[in-house]
């Protein structure tokens, strides 16, 4: 059973209601809780008694599949599981695809939360009932797959050229060298199969929910 559990969401009703299932599945773990990213970077970086993390997909500061992706690529070996709001089957393709280790949804009820919980402890992968992969899938599934070959600081980067940032920011922002940041830049051009900045922006824009979820017009 889990020693430690992280809870990264910023509803603070929700958080409180998903600390009470917790401490009834897992009486004896600790529960930790992050507001956004970052908070949850800086929390896991410090700690390494988390057996658990539960997301929610809608945080601020970042967009679309960013925080899952984020998490799963600095923390690859620590389970991930979704806990959102957004139930459409495109966006828990999207999410299983960025290799979490399971999707519930918020509107589950305290029991049958705390099941999941211990199934995915157990480790089985959890996925709300009836749920069925889309038949059309967007192209943000390949894109998934190539992100995933980014380092950590690289996602990092990629995050903040989609927020319109100039090298020499990012470098400052992130306490390294513009030599340094050009670099990372290359590699993400190089593993999105990419040739510009602007191509890496506008691809990395296919994991927004928006995108997901227009993709099967799109097809």
């Amino acid at each position: 059973m889990p020693t430690g559990i992280l809870i990264v969401d910023d509803h603070p009703l929700f958080v409180e209601a998903l600390e009470q299932v917790i401490q009834g599945t897992f009486p004896d773990a600790t529960v930790a809780k992050a507001t956004s990213i970052d908070t949850a970077r800086a929390v896991l970086d410090k700690e390494s008694r988390f057996d658990l993390v539960l997301l929610d997909l809608s945080m601020p500061g970042t967009r679309g599949l960013e925080g899952v992706i984020e998490l799963r690529t600095r923390y690859p070996k620590l389970p991930i599981v979704v806990v959102s709001a957004l139930e459409d089957p495109r966006i828990i393709h999207e999410v299983m695809q960025c290799g979490a280790a399971g999707f519930i949804s918020k509107s589950t009820r305290g029991g049958d939360l705390g099941r999941a919980l211990k199934q995915v402890m157990e480790g089985t992968v959890v996925l709300p009932k009836g749920y069925q992969p889309p038949e059309v899938t967007s192209a943000s599934s390949d894109l998934a797959a190539r992100i995933a070959t980014l380092t950590p600081q690289q996602v990092r980067v990629l995050h903040m050229l989609r927020q319109g940032l100039l090298n020499k920011q990012i470098a400052y922002d992130l306490g390294v060298g513009e030599t340094t940041i050009k670099a990372h830049v290359s590699e993400i051009l190089r593993k999105l199969k990419v040739a510009s900045r602007t191509q890496a922006v506008i691809e990395a824009a296919k994991i927004d929910f928006d995108s997901i979820l227009g993709s099967s017009r799109d097809d």
